[in-house]
């Protein structure tokens, strides 16, 4: 697929705005029926640091970043020599004139000369990216006269103007770059990054409160939420630390919110204590975690899949709960909805596992179809004898009556200590045990809910690539690469990694003729707990922790 996509790469430090050049050109790409994949590598510092953000399109929809660079806007001067290597044979650099190419082929941009004043330099390398690559201007003239107008009129026109003239200025110089083909898709298209598709299909599971303390790259969930809370009727509260922020969540989906968390793993770990005690409350609550490199603060702009096993294990005691790990923007809406129905459900702590590079990769996706969605679970809204209710009545399925508090004539009773059926503390080790084995029923009917591992090509006698969450791009652009040289190949990916089914699993690898595990993180976390539970061992291990996102090049290369 690399040769029919063209990937941009703008480099420089934070502060220097290469961020919205490089959101302007993504959405105007899209805009004119190309596809993108957005790629953002960011050091964690407010200014300075080098920073990229790459956007790989064109006709053929990619799936994953890639290394090779085919324009390299440096806006820094070090931007050139950390990525020189990667220009492909018609690569381009684009540098200011003052800095010059550093004897690479490209463009010396006369900034100087096309702007008013420096804050007009990141429009000016939009027109330029946008002569080159035959990107109609009204498509970015549009946008930016939706981003500025709240600036005023003479904001709008200057930067449309500095547009123009870097437009002309690039169609002078006859640069020899070919064009993007023409777009062969013309439906519209929505842009957005991981981390606002699993806010929207909270929203869409009906998701009307949200607690948080700011860490990246799990903010922005919250974010997306308040840019809808007025809309959507849904309450936001950052609290002083995630201790508050998981305790908020829970005490309001007692009082009948659908409630969501959104952090990273080092907040997470802060949260554990209440995810135990959700667990024994039986109160259902929905938490993102973004991962990230740890341990401790770690690389904390990077991305991994290193959370895994925290997420599986945490919290004291033993209590069930559901793992869900998007790899595309249509996963992260379907499977946040499918996650916040799973808690209400079972009454259960339900996860969404994601990664930086999911979470701030901007992609194109269309509009999402509302109209096949579920139910939401809700809670009953009477029963039969409110005198003799009992919130942790003991049933078949582990799953018990839940009442909200306030809304019956029933007494909604709960306890963080063992309890019995009504709720009331105690000490009695029959109940204990009658109690424990109710609530662990429940991840039998989660197990039997669990979604099935999607598989892309035919596993008789392949190498058989699995994978989970954010690697799935990478892996089906590395199948198809190498079914491109007559090896047969296909991939597993997992989009549900807790509980495991074995049953929708074990007979694709036992068909294959190898299977390779490929995920980011050091200790293979996805093999370790599919080997403890179903004795599985990996014929091959392909793993990568060192910040970056998978690209189809670094599996190739391993295999």
């Amino acid at each position: 697929m690399a040769e029919t996509t063209s990937n941009i790469v703008i480099g420089g430090e934070a502060g220097q705005g290469l961020a919205t050049i490089g959101e302007f050109l993504a959405r105007g790409l899209v805009r004119a029926g190309y596809g993108v994949v957005v790629t953002q590598d960011y050091q964690s510092r407010i200014r300075g640091g080098h920073n990229t953000f790459a956007i790989r399109t064109g006709n053929s929809v990619p799936e994953a970043p890639i290394e090779a660079i085919d324009l390299l806007v440096a806006l820094s001067a070090d931007t050139v020599p950390r990525h020189q290597d990667r220009l492909t044979g018609r690569g381009l650099v684009l540098a200011d004139a003052r800095t010059g190419l550093a004897g690479l082929p490209g463009l010396a941009i006369p900034y100087q000369e096309l702007c008013p004043k420096p804050l007009y330099e990141n429009t000016a390398a939009l027109g330029v990216l946008s002569s080159l690559l035959c990107l109609d201007p009204s498509f970015v003239t549009d946008l930016i006269t939706e981003k500025f107008t709240r600036k005023g009129d003479e904001v709008v026109a200057a930067n449309i103007a500095v547009f123009k003239a870097a437009l002309d200025w690039t169609a002078a110089q006859k640069a020899p770059f070919a064009c993007l083909p023409p777009a062969a898709r013309r439906e519209k298209r929505l842009v957005m990054h991981g981390n606002d598709a699993i806010a929207l299909g909270g929203l869409a599971a009906g998701v009307n409160f949200c607690s948080f303390y700011p860490m990246t790259p799990g903010t922005s969930v919250i974010q997306t939420l308040i840019d809808h809370a007025d809309a959507m009727g849904l309450v936001a509260e950052q609290a002083e630390d995630e201790i508050a922020a998981i305790l908020m969540a829970i005490g309001a989906s007692y009082a009948g919110a659908r409630s969501m968390v959104s952090t990273a793993g080092g907040g997470f770990a802060l949260m554990c204590e209440g995810t135990s005690l959700a667990g024994m409350l039986e109160t259902p609550v929905t938490l993102v975690v973004a991962q990230r490199p740890g341990p401790a603060t770690g690389l904390p702009t990077r991305t991994e899949q290193a959370d895994l096993d925290l997420v599986v294990y945490a919290g004291h005691g033993e209590f069930p709960r559901a793992v869900f790990a998007p790899g595309s923007l249509e996963q992260c809406f379907h499977l946040a909805h499918r996650a916040v129905d799973t808690a209400e459900r079972f009454q259960s702590p339900a996860f969404i596992l994601t990664d930086q590079f999911l979470a701030d990769s901007y992609r194109d996706v269309g509009p999402f179809d509302l109209s096949g969605l579920p139910a939401v679970a809700r809670p009953l809204t009477a029963v039969d004898d409110p005198a003799g209710y009992e919130r942790y009545a003991v049933t078949d399925s582990g799953v018990s009556p839940r009442l909200l508090p306030g809304f019956t004539e029933a007494t909604v009773v709960l306890d963080s200590d063992e309890h019995t059926p009504d709720g009331h503390i105690t000490e009695d080790l029959s109940v204990r045990v009658a109690m424990q084995d109710k609530r662990m029923r429940k991840l039998a009917g989660l197990t039997a809910a669990v979604l099935p591992p999607d598989l892309y090509g035919e596993a008789e006698g392949a190498t058989l690539l699995v994978c989970w969450g954010s690697t799935l791009g990478a892996a089906r652009e590395a199948a198809d690469s190498l079914a491109a040289r007559g090896e047969k190949t296909a991939v597993l990916h997992f989009s549900q990694v807790f509980p495991l089914a074995p049953d929708t699993f074990l007979p694709f690898f036992a068909q294959a003729g190898r299977t390779v595990m490929v995920e980011g993180n050091f200790a293979g976390q996805l093999a370790g707990r599919i080997r403890q539970g179903t004795g599985h061992v990996f014929d091959h291990h392909i793993r990568r922790y060192d910040g970056l996102p998978f690209t189809a090049a670094f599996i190739l290369e391993r295999l």
